[in-house]
């Protein structure tokens, strides 16, 4: 028996054909996924292998070439992205363009610039962000605009002052620096203390004060302190504190750049606010060395190996030489005052204290002792890297509170200039 549809029940059917026909009817295609902030953890470990282990440039100076390639990411991502002011920059890209692929261009391009000589490294890892990226416009896009980030940095750094010869021969004198054994080697990186800031023009302008005078009481605390704990052999200093000098003796540039890459992977923060915590992080860094560096090479003062063997020529009654005292670490080949690892320090929690709201949660590992420390409080960090210093028998305490203050205020100064919400 044969039923005839009813007049609604056809329309209906007709209906849902015809739409089934029409192009937007179809079923939708997969939103292209959210960038990944991987890229920028990705080049963080690039910058590294290139500053640190192929060019091995030494002390804090890496500081400064990752603050120039976390700012070049930074306004590559920024500039497509929005949300946060540009470094130094007005210019923006198209809305579509990849920022993953800005990202690895811009720091591809700042990379070569300066280290060509690890142009396979870096075109490797070029290749392998690219890879990650579906091809087309917006790659192409991405690309262009990153290259033009870089180009942005690379200019704003001409004739900044990296590696003018600055002279630099103090003659002995109680208090004034001299090479240090065993080594005995000379004063690295003098140039480093003229070189132009990032965020401000003079590199004197948060210079401090001088150190204390030798015959002064603050100075014979100081070195009493730093020769009872800070010795090789010292009954003084407890196993903890030993182990926190060791910890903290892993060069801290690249200690921190494995602490923000943790953060930014444990906290699942987007491309956005991860490199704009490598860059206000590490710019930040970059101008507490050049100040640290312009007070050390300004003051050349003598390290605690000389004030405690050459205790009898400073004139003051309250010290007592000790000619075979030798520091638990070896003593680093530049000035003491101000202390730079407090310095940085110091410009670094500022950043991420104002990043965060004042849980940095803060995951720090040390390859020269093997462990791994967790740090919610900024003032916490500080604490340790302060004390470490002293325990190491390099620094006197002025040296590390005076610097840790100077690098809070230039870490404070920076999040009031730069990288700043829109709006």
């Amino acid at each position: 028996m044969h039923i005839r549809p009813s007049a609604r029940a056809l329309t209906t059917v007709l209906s849902a054909l015809a739409l089934t026909a029409l192009p937007w009817a179809a079923t939708p295609s997969r939103a292209a996924p959210e960038p990944s902030a991987a890229v920028i953890t990705d080049w963080s470990r690039t910058a590294m292998d290139v500053v640190a282990v192929d060019a091995q440039r030494p002390t804090a100076e890496p500081f400064l070439w990752y603050g120039f390639v976390s700012t070049a990411v930074y306004n590559a991502v920024v500039g497509i992205e929005g949300r946060y002011a540009p470094y130094k920059w007005h210019a923006h890209g198209p809305r579509e363009a990849s920022s993953e692929a800005a990202a690895a261009a811009a720091a591809r391009k700042v990379l070569l610039t300066y280290f060509p000589a690890s142009k396979r490294r870096i075109e490797t890892a070029y290749a392998a962000s690219l890879a990650k990226i579906p091809d087309g416009r917006a790659e192409k896009q991405g690309v262009r605009f990153g290259e033009r980030a870089a180009d942005r940095i690379i200019a704003l750094r001409e004739n900044d002052g990296r590696g003018a010869e600055v002279p630099f021969d103090p003659k002995p004198a109680p208090g004034v620096w001299r090479p240090a054994p065993p080594s005995y080697s000379p004063a690295v990186n003098p140039w480093l203390g003229k070189v132009r800031p990032m965020t401000f023009d003079d590199p004197a302008r948060f210079v401090p004060g001088p150190p204390p005078a030798l015959t002064s009481k603050r100075y014979a605390r100081d070195l009493a302190e730093v020769k009872a704990v800070g010795a090789r052999n010292s009954t003084a200093r407890t196993p903890w504190q030993t182990e926190t000098a060791l910890f903290f003796s892993d060069p801290l540039p690249q200690q921190l750049q494995r602490a923000y890459a943790d953060h930014v992977t444990r906290h699942k923060l987007d491309i956005v606010d991860a490199a704009r915590l490598f860059a206000a992080a590490n710019t930040a860094a970059a101008d507490a060395t050049i100040t640290t560096w312009n007070a050390k090479f300004g003051y050349a003062f003598w390290r605690p190996v000389h004030a405690v063997r050459l205790a009898d020529t400073d004139s003051n009654p309250a010290t007592e030489a000790d000619p075979a005292w030798e520091p638990l670490l070896r003593t680093p080949p530049y000035p003491e005052y101000i202390g730079g690892h407090c310095a940085n320090d110091g410009a670094v929690m500022a950043v991420l204290d104002g990043l965060t709201g004042g849980d940095i949660d803060l995951r720090v590992s040390s390859a020269v002792t093997g462990t791994t420390r967790t740090y919610t409080r900024a003032a916490d960090f500080n604490r340790d890297v302060i004390g470490a210093r002293i325990w190491s028998g390099i620094h006197f305490r002025t040296a590390d509170v005076v610097g840790n203050e100077v690098g809070r205020r230039i870490g404070e100064r920076t999040l009031e200039r730069y990288f700043r919400p829109l709006g």
